[in-house]
């Protein structure tokens, strides 16, 4: 009997010694030792630096959603046995997020630079972990150290075209977590739905907040599914979502949309229009469900030419709205947008018209420049700054923008060159609402993104300089809502995109590998098994 338990435990240890580890993003240094620690029920996690509260909150959730067990808390002093540390290490690395992770017989140690740099040690502990659930989860002995690359690491969701519960946001803000992101870019406001309520303007969401019905097929569609859509988010559930995402070391940036992509506003206060009287104009060859009389919010997608007018009626209307929404998301930037608007309407405008000889513009897109400016310098003084589309190029860029480019690289690369702050995000290499695969089995909006193309990105462009790459921030992917209705689809659509993304951000050039990453990946579809994740295993090679 001795020599059959000595044979099991020798079986374990070199079960365990011969793991593989398997983190993404790949840390910048990583030594694999020989022995393991296991980690149960009686393990403790000692808080052995202040502020290390959220980051163990985190750890223990996951552990009892996964594996059914939590483990007290205490901030005993050494000696530290079967104990998972969490401390600070001084650490000089730049960029806020750093951390030192050891796995001994005796305990876990994580030392961060501040309590982010705890948190993203918790993330790498987190894929140390067996992927099937167990009562003892033993992890092989590691030294690791290391730091983000770029500050900025985002990811969007538009919530404007389908509304999502509170529950799957928090979701989709658990998955920027576990990627070691820190940016949840919310897109809250949309020609097809208004999503945050604004108390002093009761009829955004009243009527703003729903469609008659949604357009079947690609757009424009080969009908219309007559299903009243609604959805929108009380102030209370936003403030819940904000602490959620802070208590995980996550900046919520909104975006309200303007001057374009303003239909659901409209619907709700016609007077925001040049042509308040006019009804909406449907797009050719879309099947319209209800009434078209008056202005409406939009059953298909595209780009509409009822846009806001740059009237002191809609200047007094929008900075009522940032007020109250400045009130509910503390981040210091706010979206605004500023992309996709047609002119048209300014065109024909008297108002209009009159307007760009009164201030002296060249034409409609020095208008937009008038308009973006004049909301820039509202939010700077109160303490914030604008941050838009590549669009607020267009007549001039507001003094204090930050530009995220989205048309390819070519607008981050205009921007940076003049010294503004850029947030890349080329459709060419983020816009996860693209095809993974070359033969998707649901509707897609267009275009072909398969995982290594998102691996291959590289954010800092060479046409800039070293002194002009300093203003690039890092970058973001977007997930645009079109055709996704439901919470699986979206993550489907992310998963495992946001994997290769998060080491495009995290990881240095020379610390990648496309073959190491897809080696590794084959353990994160495993962890993604164990989430009950939907995600797309195919399309990992081009032509796929």
């Amino acid at each position: 009997m001795k020599q059959l338990l000595f044979a099991i435990c020798t079986f374990f240890v070199l079960a365990v010694n011969a793991q593989e580890i398997n983190i993404i993003p790949q840390p910048a240094s990583l030594k694999q030792g020989t022995g393991s620690f296991t980690i149960s029920a009686t393990t403790k996690i000692i808080l052995a630096g202040s502020g290390t509260e959220k980051s163990a909150a985190f750890l223990n959730a996951y552990l009892k959603a996964y594996y059914g067990f939590e483990l007290s808390t205490t901030k005993a002093k050494l000696p530290w046995k079967n104990a998972i540390v969490l401390n600070y290490d001084r650490m000089d690395n730049g960029l806020p997020g750093a951390y030192n992770l050891t796995v001994d017989k005796e305990k876990v140690y994580i030392g961060g630079d501040n309590e982010q740099g705890v948190f993203y040690g918790i993330q790498t502990l987190l894929q140390l972990l067996p992927v099937q659930p167990a009562a003892a989860l033993a992890i092989p002995n590691v030294t690791i150290a290391d730091a983000p690359r770029f500050a900025y690491r985002g990811l969007m969701l538009d919530c404007g075209r389908h509304f999502f519960s509170v529950d799957f946001v928090k979701q989709y803000i658990d998955f920027i977590a576990m990627s070691k992101m820190n940016t949840f870019h919310w897109h809250l406001t949309e020609d097809q739905g208004w999503r945050i309520e604004i108390k002093k303007y009761p009829l955004l969401t009243q009527v703003g907040s729903c469609r008659n019905g949604t357009i079947t097929g690609h757009h424009p569609g080969t009908g219309n599914d007559n299903i009243r859509d609604c959805g929108y988010y009380t102030q209370e559930q936003i403030k819940d979502i904000v602490k959620y995402a802070a208590d995980r070391y996550i900046t919520v940036i909104p975006e309200i949309e303007m001057p374009g992509h303003s239909s659901a506003a409209i619907a709700a206060y016609p007077q925001l229009s040049c042509f308040p009287t006019q009804s909406t104009a449907i797009a050719k060859k879309v099947t319209w469900s209800g009434d078209s009389t008056g202005k409406h919010v939009q059953q298909s997608w595209g780009v509409y030419s009822d846009v806001f007018c740059p009237s002191e009626y809609t200047f007094n209307f929008l900075q009522d709205v940032l007020d109250e929404v400045m009130a509910l998301f503390p981040s210091t930037y706010i979206h605004i947008g500023g992309d996709e608007c047609p002119k048209e309407y300014w065109k024909i405008s008297p108002f209009c018209q009159q307007l760009i000889k009164d201030k002296g513009l060249k034409d409609e897109h020095g208008l937009q420049s008038y308009f973006i400016g004049r909301i820039e310098k509202y939010l700077n003084g109160k303490g914030r700054q604008i941050i838009g589309w590549d669009e607020i190029l267009e007549g001039g860029v507001a003094p204090n923008a930050t530009v995220m480019s989205w048309r390819g690289e070519k607008g981050g690369i205009e921007a940076a060159k003049q010294k503004h702050q850029v947030v890349m995000t080329p459709t060419t290499y983020v816009y996860f609402d693209y095809a993974q695969t070359k033969s998707e089995d649901s509707l897609v909006i267009g275009g072909y993104l398969p995982v290594e193309t998102v691996y291959n990105y590289e954010p800092l462009p060479k046409e800039l300089t070293a002194d002009e790459q300093k203003y690039i921030l890092g970058a973001q992917a977007n997930v645009w809502s079109e055709y996704m209705a439901n919470p699986g689809k979206v993550e489907y659509m992310l998963l495992p995109r946001l994997a290769a993304l998060s080491e495009v951000l995290w990881s240095t050039p020379q610390n990648k590998s496309w073959a190491g990453f897809t080696t590794r990946l084959q353990t994160q579809f495993k962890r993604f098994d164990l989430w009950k994740a939907h995600y797309n295993k195919k399309g990992i090679n081009k032509g796929e």
